[in-house]
C-alpha cells in the first residue's frame, strides 16, 4: 500500500512539473497571456499569492508563482543597460557600474539573487530596503532609487551613481579627519538620519562603509537593508542586529532600542573620524562588547570641548539619557559643536566640502577596491532565459510588487 501510495505522489509531482513548464511557456510569450481564456485560467487562484513575503510558498500555488512576478508591468528591463564594471559585491549579489543605452547616463545597479535571499530567508529586509528607497527621492544625502525591477531569478535597483568612495576608504587613508571636516560629514549624516526618523524609519546600521562621498565631497548614505519602518516617535523594537563595532549597549544587551540607536551609531563615527577607531574597539569581540558596555570612551584632548561633549551625549550608554531622546535631531542641530554650520546652505549644498576627491569623469573608479574593479561582468546580467527548476519557481513570485518606475520625466535625469 505504501509502495502504491509513493508511486502515486511521484506521479502527481511528474503532472506539476508538466503543467509548470506549460504555465512558464505560456507567461514568457506576451501575446498569447492577453487572450481572455488565457488570462483567466491563469487567474484561477491568484489569491494564493497574497502571503507574507516571510512565508514559503505552498506547492500548490507554484504555477503561480512565476506569473505572479513576470507579469509586472515594467518600463525597464536588464538589456536596457551596459554593464561596464563591479563596483561592490555582498551577501546576495552585486553591485556594478552600467549606462542606460538610450539615455547614456551612468547609474548604479544593485542586482540580487532571489534564491540566495530565499535561502537566508531575508525577504522582508530586501522588501524594507525597496520601501526606504522609494522615500528617498526628498533627501541631498541619501541615495536615490530610479527604478526596480525584477526577471525571473534576479532583482534590480537602479540607484545613483557615486564614485568619490566609501568614508571607510578614506578614513583608512588619512587615520584621522580634522575637526572641521568631521563636523561637516557629521551634520550632513545627522540631517539624512533626522530625516528617516521623520518618516518614522530608524536606520540600525551607520558604519563608514555605509558613507559615500559624491564626486563633489557631499555625504551619500546607502544601503537601506537593516531599516525598520514604522516606528513611532516612541516606539521600540527589539531585532538584534548592526555591526559589531557599533552596535548600541540596549542592542548588545538583547533590550527594547528606539531611534537613538542611530545617534550612537552617529556618536561611533564621529569618534572613529577624530581619533582613528570606533570608541571601544578591540580585536577580541568579547573584549569589544564588554567595553560597550561597562567602559567610558577615551575623549583625548585634541578634541574641542563642544566635541567632547557632543560624543558623551552620543555615547551616553544609557539610552533614556542620550543626545537625541527628547526632541531627536533638533537636539544635534541646536549643540554647539554644531553652531558653525549653517543648516539650510547645508541642505542646499551651498557648503564647499571641506574635501573633494579626485575623480575625471563618471567611469573613473580610482576611489573603488580593486578587488570588485577587476572582477569580470557576468554574461547572464542581460539573459532572461535560464533553466526554470523548481526552485527558481518558488522564487519568481517571492517578491510581488516589487517594481517600480521613477515618476515620467524624472526616470533618467
Amino acid at each position: 500500500m505504501k509502495t502504491g501510495k509513493r508511486s502515486f505522489i511521484a506521479f502527481i509531482k511528474e503532472r506539476k512539473m508538466g503543467l509548470n513548464d506549460f504555465i512558464q511557456k505560456l507567461v514568457s510569450t506576451p501575446h498569447i497571456c492577453q487572450h481572455v481564456e488565457v488570462n483567466n485560467f491563469l487567474k484561477i487562484d491568484e489569491n494564493q499569492n497574497e502571503q507574507d513575503d516571510g512565508d514559503e510558498l505552498p506547492d500548490s500555488s507554484m504555477y503561480l508563482t512565476s506569473r505572479s512576478s513576470l507579469a509586472e508591468d515594467t518600463q525597464i528591463k536588464p538589456c536596457d543597460f551596459d554593464y561596464l564594471k563591479i563596483i561592490g559585491k555582498g551577501s546576495f549579489g552585486k553591485v556594478l557600474l552600467a549606462r542606460h543605452k538610450e539615455s547614456s547616463n551612468y547609474y548604479a545597479v544593485k542586482v540580487l539573487q532571489k534564491k540566495i535571499i530565499m535561502k537566508k530567508k531575508e525577504q522582508k529586509h530586501i522588501m524594507a530596503e525597496r520601501s526606504v528607497l522609494m522615500k528617498n527621492i526628498k533627501h541631498p544625502f541619501l541615495v536615490g532609487l530610479h527604478f526596480s525591477f525584477q526577471t525571473t531569478d534576479k532583482l534590480y535597483f537602479v540607484l545613483d551613481y557615486v564614485n568619490g568612495g566609501e568614508l571607510f576608504y578614506h578614513l583608512q587613508r588619512e587615520r584621522i579627519f580634522l575637526e572641521p571636516r568631521a563636523r561637516f560629514y557629521a551634520a550632513e549624516i545627522a540631517s539624512a538620519l533626522g530625516y528617516l526618523h521623520s518618516l518614522h524609519i530608524v536606520y540600525r546600521d551607520l558604519k563608514p562603509e555605509n558613507i559615500l562621498l559624491d564626486s563633489q565631497g557631499h555625504i551619500v548614505l546607502t544601503d537601506f537593508g537593516l531599516c525598520k519602518e514604522g516606528l513611532e516617535n516612541n516606539g521600540t523594537t527589539t531585532t538584534f542586529c548592526g555591526t559589531p563595532e557599533y552596535l548600541a549597549p540596549e542592542v548588545l544587551q538583547k533590550q527594547a532600542y528606539d531611534r537613538t540607536v542611530d545617534w550612537w551609531c552617529l556618536g561611533s563615527v564621529l569618534y572613529e573620524m577624530l581619533y582613528g577607531l570606533p570608541p571601544f574597539y578591540s580585536r577580541n569581540t568579547a573584549e569589544m562588547y564588554n567595553n560597550i558596555l561597562h567602559k567610558s570612551p577615551v575623549l583625548k584632548p585634541n578634541v574641542s570641548n563642544s566635541g567632547r561633549e557632543l560624543l558623551e551625549g552620543l555615547l551616553q550608554k544609557d539610552r533614556t539619557k542620550r543626545l537625541g531622546v527628547k526632541d531627536d535631531f533638533l537636539e544635534l542641530k541646536h549643540h554647539s559643536f554644531f553652531s558653525p554650520i549653517n543648516w539650510d546652505d547645508l541642505m542646499a549644498k551651498k557648503i564647499t566640502p571641506p574635501f573633494i576627491p579626485s575623480v575625471s569623469g563618471p567611469t573613473d573608479l580610482r576611489h573603488f577596491d580593486p578587488e570588485f574593479t577587476h572582477m569580470p561582468v557576468p554574461a547572464s546580467l542581460c539573459n532572461d532565459s535560464l533553466m526554470v527548476t523548481s526552485s527558481v519557481k518558488e522564487a519568481a513570485g517571492a517578491f510581488p510588487g516589487f517594481s517600480y518606475g521613477a515618476p515620467s520625466g524624472q526616470a533618467f535625469m
